[in-house]
């Protein structure tokens, strides 16, 4: 069983993110702070609202984005395929673009955790996958 661990805990650390439009699209996307130790093509997991999602970040001159989460590795990696969770939960809030979010580490470079400022999440941890596994399963996907 995954351990659990809450976002007011020692284990997690909390960053302000803030929500901003994708290029010239009026969905909403998640920019992240300077100093989250992420790097651009990189597919975390992603927490929203307890169901925990894959996502892509990206980067642009402003740094590093998110501009989708999704429900399988593939379609984090597919342009436009899949239903965006991203979106939604941003629209099932009371959050606007260029308002900010709190966004939780809880792996560092594996798991991580969004949502609105005041309000407590407990995330199930779960081992990131060994490197060499993790190759042998990218390189299936591509297929």
């Amino acid at each position: 069983m995954p351990d659990r661990v809450a976002s007011d805990g020692e284990a997690v650390t909390t960053y302000r993110a803030r929500l901003a439009r994708s290029g010239g699209t009026r969905r909403p996307c998640l920019r992240l702070p300077d100093d989250v130790a992420i790097e651009g093509d990189d597919i975390v997991r992603l927490v929203l609202d307890g169901d925990e999602y894959h996502a892509r970040v990206e980067s642009d001159a402003e740094g590093y984005l998110i501009r989708g989460a999704y429900d399988n590795r593939r379609l984090a990696r597919a342009d436009g395929e899949g239903e965006n969770r991203l979106v939604e939960w941003v629209r099932g809030t009371d959050r606007e673009t260029g308002q900010s979010v709190d966004f939780d580490e809880v792996t560092p470079g594996y798991l991580y955790g969004v949502r609105v400022p005041g309000k407590r999440a407990v995330y199930s941890v779960t081992r990131q996958p060994d490197s060499s596994l993790s190759s042998i399963a990218e390189g299936l996907d591509e297929r």
